[in-house]
């Protein structure tokens, strides 16, 4: 059933959640009060372990193509009728002593689990605005947000100061629910400036001239955002950008970045092996295969190979690297090629960027590290919570639209919208979810889980559409034609950036 697994998989190579241990009975008020919190989270539900895996010595992240696609397993019509609300309240208050579909998630779609998941970073958002509030009452007042003010043309500054602030002081309030303000802007933080701000930092983050991240596999028409190892930032940075991700998980925000798979197996806490290379480095895997596969007597006079190694950095100079001691005069041969290529894909994959992935990774638990992510979710599920579906299909989006306002779904202008908005390349079409809902991504489940609303707003004017990013509401002026239309909608989708009051 598993496939192909690691062979040389470590069950210490998963990082496992630190336990929440009760403080004592003497303890001062505040820390009680954090106790009555601590106490009414769920049970360890870790506990359960698959018996077979413990014989055959695997884990699920070690399991690299299952004979049976994971995806055969999702139910959908039990998924789809599920009252998730039950299903996680159930999970959370009796973890695995009770049957529930959240211990067995293999059989749930991921946009059901996304719930779940949804269900969970709520309740702890709940519960941190519960203590608050019991700390204003004994005369200890605290902020129920998260609440971050940044310069729109100083995001990323502006945000590593506040969020390394809050990480040293009190980490804790990373748990809160995020409210970002613009400043010198009137937005009102419901969403849709939080998905403002997540897209500017991004953006600027991943911007390969920002140094931080370079691009990988640019010819294949895939490029990934890959750690450069020799990034002058500092590990602060690195950290930012984890906890970025953290926050935008925590907080139901779809990222536009695009990470290789291992990324997301490192994530979930698997140290990755030569076998991840073929997602990461597709031609360099087939060149180390054909060096595991090649049975022939003359090796090292075919490949020439030794434990030296040889690679470009970030500004194309040649870089040398020993993978042993002395291994310029180490000829790779049948007797140790496949310990070549283990250090070889450990290098590149671990070693290489430690520094940087593990700063990543700090930034990244200090806001993830008591989710249920890793039980429930795949490395390739994971990747569609961050950067969304990869499925874009705006006939989803029609099905499931509202209206309001007088409008439905025969209105003249409704069906001069839905034609305008077919007809655009796809780049413009994401401009246009963009503008409507404050981000360009597709959530796990489809564009039809997005649950656009379009309302009339007025008569026939020459005023621009407007959007309520929070909710996602398009306010639609009645246009008397389909060209005035479109060029009122085109002008808007491309030149709409900030926030105010309407």
């Amino acid at each position: 059933m598993a496939g192909e697994c690691d062979t040389n998989f470590d069950n210490e190579d998963i990082k496992q959640p630190e336990k929440i241990e009760k403080k004592p009975e003497n303890v001062r008020d505040e820390d009680l009060l954090q106790d009555i919190l601590i106490n009414t989270r769920p049970k360890n539900k870790t506990s359960k372990t698959d018996p077979l895996a413990e014989v055959l010595n695997i884990n699920i992240l070690a399991c690299r193509t299952p004979l049976i696609p994971i995806s055969k397993f999702y139910n959908e019509l039990l998924s789809d009728a599920l009252e998730m609300d039950d299903d996680y309240q159930t999970w959370r208050e009796h973890g695995n002593e009770k049957f529930s579909y959240m211990s067995h998630s293999f059989i749930l779609t991921p946009s059901t689990k996304t719930l779940g998941l949804y269900y969970d970073n709520r309740i702890r958002m709940y519960e941190n605005r519960r203590f608050c509030l019991i700390q204003t009452l004994i005369g200890q007042p605290t902020h129920p947000y998260l609440k971050l003010k940044v310069r729109r043309e100083h995001v990323v500054q502006d945000a590593l100061v506040e969020l390394e602030m809050v990480a040293m002081q009190n980490p804790s309030d990373l748990k809160k629910q995020l409210a970002v303000e613009f400043d010198g802007e009137q937005g009102v933080d419901e969403g849709g400036v939080s998905k403002e701000f997540f897209h500017l930092i991004v953006e600027e983050l991943f911007n390969p001239d920002y140094g931080m991240f370079v691009i990988m596999n640019s010819e294949s028409g895939n490029p990934t955002y890959w750690f450069n190892s020799f990034s002058f930032e500092t590990a602060a940075q690195y950290s930012l950008i984890g906890l970025i991700v953290g926050l935008a998980i925590y907080n139901n925000v779809i990222l536009n970045i695009n990470l290789p798979m291992v990324v997301y197996r490192k994530l979930l806490g698997k140290r990755c092996t030569f076998n991840d290379l073929q997602d990461w480095n597709q031609e360099l895997y087939n060149g180390l295969k054909n060096l595991l596969d090649y049975e022939e007597d003359d090796i090292e006079e075919m490949f020439m190979q030794t434990f030296r190694i040889c690679y470009k950095d970030a500004f194309g100079e040649i870089v040398y690297h020993d993978l042993i001691d002395n291994g310029d005069n180490v000829t790779v041969n049948h007797m140790n090629k496949k310990e070549f290529v283990d250090k070889y894909a450990d290098f590149l994959l671990n070693e290489s960027i430690g520094v940087q992935f593990n700063a990543f990774y700090r930034g990244f638990q200090n806001v993830m590290e008591e989710s249920p992510l890793q039980y429930l979710f795949w490395p390739e599920e994971l990747e569609q919570i961050v950067c969304g579906s990869k499925v874009f299909d705006m006939s989803e989006l029609e099905e499931t639209t509202l209206y309001e306002g007088g409008y439905h779904k025969d209105t003249e202008v409704i069906k001069f919208f839905w034609e305008f908005a077919h007809a655009l390349p796809r780049a413009s079409q994401q401009k246009l979810l963009q503008f409507t809902t404050g981000s360009d991504r597709v959530p796990v489940g489809g564009l039809g889980k997005l649950k656009l609303t379009i309302t009339r707003n007025g008569s026939d004017s020459d005023r621009l559409p407007t959007a309520h990013t929070c909710f996602n509401i398009l306010l639609l002026p009645e246009y008397s034609s389909k060209d005035k239309l479109d060029e009122r909608l085109s002008k808007a989708i491309n030149y709409a950036e900030g926030f105010g009051m309407i």
